[in-house]
């Protein structure tokens, strides 16, 4: 079902969006939110503190909102046969065969015990391939060891982006590689590290990096001219920024490490675009994969794909998955929603129910996992503003 946003819904739309916009908070924003053919923009407030105003084909660094778009590159090799789900990976990335396990998350890299199984595609894609950040690492009294270890190693897998750290693919998978998993392959949900992993996967099976495997599945075809892992565009790229005591901090400049070609695309969370590309991305899922997936990659993405163990003994918070499951890459809720956030200010929801897209770019850095209040007002007054 889907129906047209009313005038006054979308006045107030523009009122929830605005009441967030300031250079202490909020320096800027684009809100999109589309149903029933109708599309509604809102641009307001500046790219940087003091900077030119947003515009609609402002550019914002996406973080982990990559993640859903990684999942669709790779489910178009699964329709072309090129893969299947359950292949194990070692195959195009044979530093991940006859992986070590930690015996405890927390323990010493030397004590470990052999996987049970080989790590597959779909343990990639549904975050249970055994490494990836758990709730427990954050309130730890002492850095676990692995953490210790992953930092020195300077793979940025589990904390905020930094392409400007990480080595070239082949070096980050090798170094990954050198390390215990954390937990059994399949046994658990663990965020972030599989949608990087899948990235370079993803060149491997393309013979091209990352980028161009991206460009030219997803991007090309859905007319997405503005997303990459980069931009020279620098006029166009919002300032990110962090809260600080006296307001905010500056995280990355547009002349900063989204300038320039990384040497190791993170497929989990490198990429910057716009209001617009995201929406086209939107809606070739709404439309059953249009030109670019099959209607059963869609439906793969989009659908629970965790079991109850895997889902008791995940999260990035407590209650994590009380209120939604996750299938390829993505968060999916019991209402058929699905989308996920960018932790550098974005998020992206699609509602098939209400043939409804919501989308909202900052470049404020969330302050924890829980999403910010900009974006839960902007999608409430979105569903208020429906007829």
């Amino acid at each position: 079902m889907s129906g047209a946003f009313t005038a006054e819904g979308l006045e107030r739309l523009r009122a929830a969006a605005g009441q967030h916009v300031g250079e202490d908070s909020v320096p800027g924003l684009v809100a999109l939110v589309a149903s029933g053919g109708q599309v509604h923009v809102e641009a307001l407030g500046r790219l940087s503190v003091g900077g030119s105003e947003v515009g609609r084909d402002s550019l914002f660094r996406i973080a982990s909102t990559t993640k859903p778009i990684t999942a669709a590159a790779t489910m178009t090799f699964v329709d072309d046969g090129a893969l299947s789900l359950d292949d194990p990976v070692e195959r195009w990335l044979p530093e991940l065969g006859r992986s070590q396990v930690l015996t405890r998350m927390d323990g010493e890299l030397d004590d470990t015990v052999p996987a049970e199984r080989a790590i597959t595609v779909r343990d990639l894609l549904t975050f249970t391939f055994g490494f990836g950040s758990v709730f427990e690492m954050f309130v730890a009294e002492q850095a676990w060891p692995v953490v210790t270890a992953e930092q020195e190693l300077q793979l940025a897998t589990l904390g905020p982006p930094d392409p400007d750290v990480q080595p070239d693919p082949d070096t980050w998978i090798a170094r990954l590689a050198s390390l215990p998993l954390m937990a059994q392959p399949g046994s658990r949900w663990m965020y972030n590290t599989g949608a990087s992993v899948l990235g370079v996967l993803l060149a491997r099976l393309g013979g091209a990096p990352v980028g161009e495997v991206l460009r030219t599945r997803i991007f090309e075809p859905l007319g997405m001219h503005d997303t990459a892992f980069f931009t020279t565009e620098a006029a166009r790229l919002a300032t990110a920024y962090r809260s600080a005591p006296s307001g905010l901090a500056v995280v990355d400049r547009p002349d900063g490490s989204w300038s320039r070609p990384p040497r190791f695309a993170d497929a989990a969370s490198g990429l910057v675009s716009t209001v617009d590309d995201l929406h086209a991305f939107a809606r070739m899922l709404l439309d059953g994969g249009g030109t670019v997936l099959s209607g059963a990659s869609v439906q793969a993405m989009c659908s629970d794909q965790l079991s109850p163990a895997q889902r008791a003994n995940g999260g990035l918070l407590p209650g994590f998955f009380d209120t939604q499951s996750w299938g390829f890459c993505q968060a999916v809720r019991a209402d058929g929603s699905f989308g996920w956030d960018g932790g550098l200010g974005t998020s992206w929801l699609v509602d098939p129910r209400r043939d409804l897209v919501v989308i909202v770019l900052t470049q404020r850095m969330f302050d924890s996992a829980e999403l910010p209040a900009v974006h839960r007002d902007v999608r409430s007054a979105a569903y208020a503003a429906l007829a």
